[in-house]
């Protein structure tokens, strides 16, 4: 059974879909609220609960034009001038709160035999969420629509594991990062299953800081794979664990917002509503 949060966001996601699809015309509240089928005040009121601004100014952070103008900075790379423009704040502490551990070579080639996996249901600002965890950290979380089909590709990823659903204190500290409550927020610990240029992709990703972006050939350049570019977008579209390793930070080298894995308009919700955050 849908939450109403889930709701509420689905209509945000239409209406971030025809905000990205018509965003040259600047679609002013009336149009959009229509769009969604809701009033104006009431579609105000639902986004501002939402985002924390008002669509108008959320519109002006999801522009092509904002990932244009941080992208073309001359004076600066592109890390400053997220920095610079003031859409880090705070919340680069996510830098600070994020770590890495791959799985063995055993865990990796035998289907996390002998791992014993908590997997639970949650809300996110995004939609609803599965979120899993071994002892060691965080294995798996995803955007999801349906509960079932969710559990079969967690199942296809871990399929000689035993899974249990309880909600653990690795995964509730984990999911503080959507309310920026720091002070509960102890490190996060990640267990993943990966090659090792994957986990040094995933790792690179990690220091993007929230309410900034990068290119998949800025990525390539850090990790010393400058031709890499190709494959680089492989492993960011494999990541196995959404938000937390921020995939949806990079975007084309054009300034478009490029696809994800778990959608294009919930990426770029996502890349709006870290950016309103942080300012």
């Amino acid at each position: 059974m849908e939450t109403q949060n889930n709701i509420n966001f689905q209509r945000i996601e239409t209406a971030i879909g025809y905000i990205r699809e018509n965003f040259k015309q600047q679609p002013n509240l009336d149009e959009v609220a229509e769009h969604v089928h809701l009033s104006p005040y009431h579609f105000q009121r639902m986004f501002t609960d939402w985002a924390g601004v008002s669509p108008k100014k959320f519109l002006q952070y999801i522009s092509t034009a904002h990932a244009k103008r941080l992208l073309k900075e001359e004076q600066a790379t592109l890390f400053e001038a997220s920095y610079e423009t003031g859409l880090s704040g705070t919340s680069r502490l996510h830098d600070l709160f994020v770590n890495i551990e791959g799985m063995t070579p055993a865990e990796y080639k035998n289907g996390g035999k002998n791992l014993s996996i908590n997997y639970s249901f949650a809300d996110s600002p995004f939609g609803e969420i599965i979120v899993a965890s071994t002892t060691k950290g965080i294995c798996h979380l995803a955007f999801i629509s349906n509960k079932t089909d969710a559990m079969h590709d967690l199942i296809n990823r871990f399929p000689n594991a035993s899974f249990n659903q309880h909600l653990d204190m690795i995964q509730q500290n984990a999911l503080f990062i959507f309310t920026h409550d720091w002070s509960k927020l102890h490190e996060i610990k990640l267990h993943l299953k990966g090659t090792d240029f994957q986990l040094k992709v995933w790792e690179t990703l990690i220091k993007i800081p929230s309410g900034g972006l990068s290119t998949y050939g800025k990525i390539a350049q850090q990790i010393s794979k400058p031709k890499a570019s190709r494959a680089v977008g492989s492993a960011v579209g494999d990541n196995p664990v959404a938000y937390l390793i921020p995939c949806h930070r990079v975007i084309q080298s054009t300034g478009q917002i490029g696809e994800y894995h778990w959608g294009s308009n919930r990426k770029t919700a996502m890349i709006g509503w870290e950016a309103s955050q942080a300012q």
